[in-house]
């Protein structure tokens, strides 16, 4: 019962209305904080990018993703779409940095997939974006299956 409650407010939840917020840190290629709200009544969250997955860390491209990540978002104002909460807490959300949407620009650049854990939060643009970038650079394959097997994961390409 409570699962089917959740489902159906999913859609309510991806149409819900941007906050805009200051992206104050990156924390890797697919996690981002940001201080959301006006002066002496912000707060900081902590935004898992809906729908794509990037390298952690202290893996290959960890450090690149994160990089290119900051570079599009970092100490910019951002929309975030709010539409779930991961099991952290984290809120699962639609970010756009500069009028650009940061899951089709990382995945554009190679440096995120989509995450097909996440399908009823993804788009057929984000598909299209991965197969232009798979097409265009043949290692992008071959080093997310090393990721994935590092992690114990399947790739599905």
């Amino acid at each position: 019962m409570l699962r089917a409650l959740v489902l159906a407010a999913l859609p309510l939840l991806a149409n819900a209305e941007p906050r805009t917020c200051l992206v104050v840190s990156v924390n890797d290629g697919d996690t981002l904080t940001a201080r959301c709200g006006g002066t002496g009544s912000h707060e900081r969250i902590k935004v898992r990018i809906a729908a794509i997955d990037a390298p952690e860390k202290n893996q290959p491209f960890g450090q690149r993703a994160r990089q290119a990540l900051s570079e599009l978002c970092l100490r910019d104002m951002a929309k975030v779409y709010r539409r779930s909460t991961d099991r952290n807490g984290q809120a699962v959300a639609g970010v756009e940095c500069r009028d650009e949407d940061v899951a089709r620009h990382m995945i554009a650049g190679g440096w995120a997939w989509v995450y097909d854990g996440a399908t009823e939060l993804g788009d057929a643009r984000l598909y299209k974006a991965q197969d232009v970038m798979r097409d265009s650079r043949q290692d992008f394959g071959e080093t997310r299956q090393r990721l994935c097997r590092g992690i114990g994961a399947s790739p599905k390409l």
